[in-house]
């Protein structure tokens, strides 16, 4: 499907590459992903956006390009939330982020969940996944190796020394 009809859809997606609009100021990347809410999907708003973000409001008049990679981050995904998405597709939000930023990021993406938009969390970082996550797959060569709770997971030890831990 074209882009503006998965937005419409009701799915909104936030790329580990971030793809903000480098020219344009936080502001108006703010108000480019910006939709009216659909039935049953909360109503997202920039001072919402600004108050998960106080640096970003900070720097509303900034052009995007010149924030850093955290900023960038928060920007991209304050950007997905104005879409008033039911579900939300995040690839890798802590990836080369400072472990503050990190902390910040993944209170976010909590809060999102608690707000009823469905998550589809792609994280390296198991402990972040964890702590957001109600289910659980770990993937392995393409095929799905695990799928449970976080609790399973936590009492799978074969599993994490296989698939996710560094020997």
């Amino acid at each position: 499907m074209r882009a503006f009809r998965v937005a419409r859809a009701g799915l909104a997606y936030v790329p580990e590459e971030r793809e903000i609009f480098a020219n344009l100021t936080v502001d108006e990347n703010l108000r480019i992903g910006m939709q009216t809410a659909r039935r049953g999907a909360p109503q997202w708003t920039p001072e919402q956006m600004y108050g998960y973000f106080p640096q970003l409001k900070e720097r509303r008049d900034t052009q995007a390009g010149m924030l850093s990679g955290g900023e960038q981050q928060m920007l991209t995904i304050c950007r997905s939330l104005l879409g008033n998405p039911r579900v939300i597709l995040i690839d890798e939000p802590t990836e080369g982020l400072a472990p503050r930023v990190v902390e910040v990021v993944t209170e976010v993406v909590r809060d999102i969940c608690r707000r009823g938009v469905a998550v589809l969390l792609v994280e390296q970082k198991l402990t972040i996944a964890l702590r957001v996550a109600e289910r659980v797959y770990v993937m392995g060569h393409g095929q799905v190796v695990f799928e449970g709770t976080p609790a399973a997971l936590r009492g799978a030890p074969d599993v994490r020394r296989d698939w996710l831990e560094v020997a």
